[in-house]
């Protein structure tokens, strides 16, 4: 058999080779799910009200949300959610690229580009991830963020709160404070 021969023949083979693997009877790649493709329902411009007791606690706004009907959770994407207190009056707005919001517990969650601003655009804290935990009535996070009142600014890898910021602990703070600080027991 000559070179060119089983160059000929070569090419060949690998062209039936090829064909063979083309068929739809083999094994498919996996498909990666989004949430489009796996959520129970679907909203665009979302708007939820959650009140207790009939007064407003938050507002939940979304450009899309996708309902889960098994975890009864909703992932939202392009986030704005706004605060109010025992009169129903605003107390903060929180926005963020995305997050979940859990409908039995009323647990929330921002992820990506996390701002939170009190209602008089005093305070501002902005992180990756921010959580609210409504049975302990707490907000936290695991990942570095930073806090700005007035000429005061804090930052640290991590904290927790109470929802106003009075009863705050965080890991490894660094920031400077415009009025001093009063160290406890001073």
């Amino acid at each position: 058999m000559t070179a060119a021969r089983v160059v000929t023949v070569g090419v060949i083979l690998a062209a039936v080779a090829f064909a063979a693997g083309c068929n739809e009877t083999g094994a498919r790649p996996g498909v990666l799910a989004t949430a489009a493709d796996t959520a129970d329902q679907t909203l665009i411009k979302v708007r939820h009200y959650i009140t207790r007791d009939g007064v407003q606690k938050s507002l939940v706004e979304a450009d899309t949300a996708y309902y889960y009907e098994g975890s009864q959770s909703f992932e939202l994407r392009v986030v704005t959610v706004t605060f109010y207190d025992a009169d129903g009056a605003p107390t903060s707005t929180l926005t963020s690229n995305e997050g979940t919001y859990q409908t039995m517990t009323g647990a929330m969650q921002g992820r990506g580009n996390v701002v939170v601003r009190s209602a008089d655009k005093t305070r501002t804290l902005k992180s990756q991830e921010l959580n609210y935990d409504p049975g302990k009535n707490e907000i936290s996070t695991d990942q570095p963020y930073t806090y700005d009142q007035g000429g005061n600014h804090l930052e640290g890898t991590g904290f927790t709160s109470d929802p106003n910021f009075q009863r705050m602990t965080t890991t490894a703070p660094r920031g400077r404070a415009a009025e001093g600080v009063v160290l406890p027991g001073q």
